[in-house]
């Protein structure tokens, strides 16, 4: 074997403002629980602040006191990050554009984008946050991407601009016939 095979995103770090910025805007606004901190292992004198996005992996922030936020809008050339997307419920993904207003954070309203709803804001260092909500749940034994590679695969058939409803439900129907529905069926 040659590839380095990945198995998911292990963590993400962002470089923050000061300590008290970074919790309340990781935690109380994204609900992310803080779940250790220590220093920056290469740089003593920076703060490493870990949080848990819902899913045990780790978003974290490399924080420090002389650092004052700044939420002009972070640079969008080559090579830089566009935006962090992270996964909510139906449930909160109509509930976030209100919460958001109510905390004077500004955002872009619902966005549909086919396959998911997304909803778009700065953090308060200038980085574009995504709240991002699939319109679909997998047949069990698959995944998310399991469903839009099918889908993809039906759009492209098609010629459709892009993922519809009927890519993502005709996708379902494809992988849940696909798969063995009993022992008899793998003979």
């Amino acid at each position: 074997m040659e590839r380095i095979q990945t198995q998911g995103v292990h963590h993400i770090t962002l470089n923050g403002a000061n300590r008290e910025t970074s919790i309340d805007f990781w935690e109380g606004v994204l609900g992310m629980p803080l779940i250790f901190e220590q220093p920056n292992l290469d740089e003593p004198d920076v703060n490493h602040l870990y949080f848990d996005p819902g899913d045990g992996r780790l978003i974290t922030v490399f924080t420090h006191e002389d650092r004052s936020p700044d939420n002009s809008p972070n640079p969008n050339g080559f090579g830089n990050l566009h935006h962090l997307a992270f996964m909510v419920s139906r449930a909160t993904y109509t509930q976030a554009a209100q919460r958001l207003q109510d905390r004077e954070i500004l955002h872009s309203g619902e966005v549909d984008r086919g396959f998911m709803d997304s909803l778009y804001f700065r953090d308060p260092l200038g980085q574009l946050m995504e709240l991002a909500c699939y319109k679909f749940e997998p047949p069990a034994g698959f995944t998310h991407a399991d469903v839009l590679r099918e889908a993809h695969r039906l759009r492209v058939a098609a010629d459709d601009h892009a993922i519809s409803d009927v890519h993502l439900a005709d996708a379902i129907e494809f992988l849940i016939h696909r798969k063995p529905r009993g022992w008899s069926e793998l003979e």
